[in-house]
């Protein structure tokens, strides 16, 4: 016979009742910063940010993603053509030295381009999503404090979208449909 305990209500549970998840919602606040046609400023923004995420150890928690609204219609448009190939080399007299050269040089010819080229006078912003957990708000707050105060960012307009901000629903969706 099974006696049940007041304390613990069903006697088949060996502890107290479950309770709602452990996990909290973690808030996410986003930087947009509008570089207008300055690409060069844009790409030393990101470099910086690199050294950041890796410096820190923010991987997850500093993300970002480049926009380009007037070039990403004509780059869609636009496919790449294919590669020439490469002639062959002739074995009978060729040094040595000539075979590396010619292999690098087939090398770095058909390696794709690690940037995506630009539209000459294309408009080039940034969008930066900060992503803490609640426990660490004065991380985050130090920096939103901290992104827009360095040297690539000072000459960029930046906007701070927060969780609670009307645009905010946009601008998560326009993060997400980025690449």
């Amino acid at each position: 016979m099974v006696v049940a305990d007041a304390n613990f209500g069903d006697p088949r549970h060996l502890d107290l009742g479950c309770r709602a998840s452990q996990t909290r919602f973690m808030a996410h606040s986003y930087i947009r910063f509008d570089f207008g046609t300055d690409e060069e400023k844009a790409q030393q923004a990101r470099h910086k940010l690199d050294g950041w995420r890796q410096a820190f150890r923010l991987d997850k928690k500093l993300q970002y993603k480049v926009d380009r609204p007037e070039s990403a219609p004509a780059a869609a448009d636009s496919k790449p053509e294919p590669a020439a190939p490469s002639a062959p080399l002739e074995k009978s007299k060729a040094k040595p030295a000539e075979k590396a050269k010619g292999k690098a040089a087939s090398a770095k010819s058909s390696a794709p381009p690690a940037e995506k080229p630009a539209a000459p006078n294309g408009k080039v912003s940034l969008l930066i999503r900060l992503y803490f957990s609640s426990h660490e708000k004065l991380s985050e707050q130090r920096w939103l404090d901290r992104i827009p105060s360095e040297e690539p960012f000072k000459s960029a307009s930046s906007k701070v979208v927060h969780h609670n901000d009307p645009e905010f629903a946009s601008t998560d969706k326009q993060f997400e449909t980025l690449e």
